[in-house]
């Protein structure tokens, strides 16, 4: 008996097309994410279209609790119940070398290239491993047509690496997740995480990931279960201007030390396959349903208490 809102912005067009009928007597969630500290203040549009507001992590809710004091709700995304099925595709079928240690940096440039940072990703792999051909960075590239000007600044990059590839084609999820299985290390050196989906799955699979040890991904990555890298804070400049809030900052990643992680994992099959391990229990207690269950019934019950 619940209406769930879309995005801020889009929330009051949603239901005023949806009608008075489709939303009279029910409670309406917004379940919103967001990257940043700080929410933009236009986001404040959104709020009279919902009673209060869902988000997957703590670092969101935080960022949303100053803008909607008392009406946040971490709600993570049940990923236990949706865990990535990969298909049967294999190193062969991707045209990867077999005994290779491979590293996937995967990402869609419609996310924001700077906050995906995958400039450094191809830094730390080369300062790692340099071009030696039994080690390989491959970069899952989403929406690479719509972006050629990004594209040609990681191909710049790579400074024409044989050991560095992209993969561009518009998969099915699982191949994607395939991917995610034939690679050795999951990497992701980003600025910011509203969740951390990629890792998320990724570790869920039961691969170790190098992640920036910041904003969401914090919450459920740790040294126990991967490798987080460390980090300096600086002000957060989004040259598509949608990550431009004034005073919000993200992270920096250590490009040395997120190397020298990637360069211990390589040589070390035995710790990949325990973090891998580690990984995948973290994971599965941290993404159960039981959150969504709970704030389900909490609005049923406000419900019927009005």
């Amino acid at each position: 008996p619940q209406c769930a809102a879309p995005a801020p912005l889009y929330g009051p067009a949603a239901l005023l097309r949806l009608g008075r009928k489709a939303v009279r007597g029910r409670r309406i969630v917004g379940y919103w994410v967001w990257e940043l500290p700080k929410v933009p203040e236009e986001w404040r549009a959104g709020l009279r279209s919902v009673h209060e507001i869902w988000t997957p992590s703590h670092f969101s809710a935080r960022a949303l609790e100053e803008l909607a004091p008392g009406r946040v709700r971490v709600v993570p995304y049940p990923l236990v119940d949706a865990q990535p099925q990969p298909s049967a595709l294999t190193r062969q079928d991707f045209g990867w070398p077999e005994h290779a240690v491979v590293v996937l940096t995967s990402f869609s440039l419609a996310s924001s290239f700077v906050r995906k940072n995958p400039l450094a990703a191809i830094a730390a792999f080369r300062q790692a491993f340099g071009e030696r051909p039994d080690r390989v960075l491959v970069m899952k590239v989403s929406n690479a047509t719509h972006y050629p000007d990004d594209m040609q600044r990681l191909q710049a990059a790579t400074q024409g690496a044989a050991n560095i590839r992209f993969e561009t084609r518009t998969l099915p999820m699982p191949d994607v997740h395939a991917m995610t299985r034939c690679a050795d290390i999951v990497l992701s050196l980003h600025r910011s995480e509203g969740l951390g989906l990629v890792p998320a799955e990724a570790m869920l699979l039961e691969k170790p990931v190098v992640a920036t040890d910041w904003s969401a991904t914090a919450e459920f990555l740790d040294a126990s279960c991967g490798m987080p890298v460390p980090y300096t804070l600086v002000p957060a400049r989004d040259e598509r201007g949608v990550y431009q809030v004034a005073g919000a900052q993200w992270a920096d990643a250590d490009v040395g030390a997120a190397a020298q992680a990637l360069h211990r994992l390589a040589d070390d099959e035995i710790l990949r396959r325990r973090l891998g391990t580690a990984a995948r229990q973290t994971v599965l207690k941290a993404f159960g349903a039981r959150p969504l269950l709970d704030a389900v019934a909490g609005l049923t019950q406000k419900k019927d208490n009005n």
